[in-house]
């Protein structure tokens, strides 16, 4: 029986770690950033679920869904559609990958 060494790795977010591709770990970085946005935008304006649905155009449900980080049911545009109803503009910044 031989022993096999498990060696450490690090990742530069939970993102690259559980993702198969640095494509896909980007995608849910993305999202998940603009996710975090939304929520603390509610957070910050004292929105109930119902108010923050009607100020983004969307059901109270799919607020519950976002606030509660389900981000599978989101799509990138989905989210900087709700940003832009909130008066919010969503800036890019391109880098090289390390």
């Amino acid at each position: 029986m031989t022993k096999q060494t498990i060696k450490a790795q690090r990742f530069t977010s939970v993102w690259d770690a559980i993702e198969d591709t640095p494509g896909e770990a980007a995608h849910m970085k993305a999202r998940s950033e603009l996710m975090m946005a939304i929520a603390e935008h509610i957070r910050k304006n004292e929105l109930t679920q119902a108010g923050a649905a009607k100020l983004f155009g969307v059901t109270q449900p799919r607020v519950s869904d976002l606030v509660r980080g389900k981000i599978e049911l989101f799509s990138i545009d989905t989210l900087v559609q709700m940003l832009a109803s909130a008066g919010m503009r969503v800036e890019m910044k391109l880098k090289k990958a390390a």
